[in-house]
């Protein structure tokens, strides 16, 4: 594939999942090893299963999202008696990433023995995993002052996306952070080694 060059004032890195080969694409990481230049953007997709359970006589729409202390979920979805569910795999079972086929074995021995008998549809997605700590990466890259990163959130993005947008806005706009100091989440973190780590996350 031969790539063309787009010349911008600012670029935002929110590529999800291909954060990380997006910034490779630009020369992030491929620098020597033991400079700022060698450093890559620690985001790659991970596979999940979500699949579709229908329960019509199940909780209603005051239903919470669950999550069983194995790690399965699952939530309400809409108003037809859906529920959406899954887990995440350990990471010696961490599936194929380079397609989006649903393994419906991993319903069977995973989220299973946890609920009902009643998937009626599933799918497969990417979360933009993050290697180095499942946290975002926001704000600026410390060479390249015109690329912001909105990635590596690990499958919390949606969640997150309304502070992060609005962060990003801030520091793009204003030069710095103005209704949250998200400081803690750049990619200065990666450059000293010092993970964010949260513990009892899906």
């Amino acid at each position: 594939m031969e790539y063309q060059p787009v010349e911008c004032a600012i670029v935002v890195n929110a590529a999800g999942a291909f954060s990380g080969k997006l910034a490779e694409m630009l020369g992030i990481g491929l620098g020597p090893k033991d400079s700022l230049a060698g450093i890559p953007v620690p985001v790659e997709p991970r596979k999940r299963y979500v699949y579709v359970v229908h329960c019509p006589d199940g909780p209603g729409l005051d239903t919470p999202f669950l999550i069983d202390y194995s790690g399965v979920y699952f939530r309400r979805e809409g108003l037809g008696g859906n529920y959406i569910s899954g887990a995440s795999p350990e990471e010696v079972e961490e599936p194929d990433a380079s397609n989006l086929e649903v393994d419906h074995q991993f319903f069977e021995n995973k989220v299973w023995p946890k609920l009902a008998d009643r998937v009626t549809s599933a799918w497969a997605g990417f979360y933009d995993y993050n290697t180095f700590d499942q946290n975002g990466i926001i704000g600026m890259h410390p060479l390249i002052n015109n690329m912001y990163f909105a990635t590596g959130f690990s499958g919390h993005g949606l969640q997150h996306s309304p502070a992060v947008g609005r962060a990003v806005a801030e520091l793009i706009l204003d030069g710095e952070f103005k209704t949250l100091d998200l400081r803690g989440f750049s990619f200065r973190r990666i450059l000293t080694q010092e993970p964010m780590l949260e513990q009892n996350i899906v």
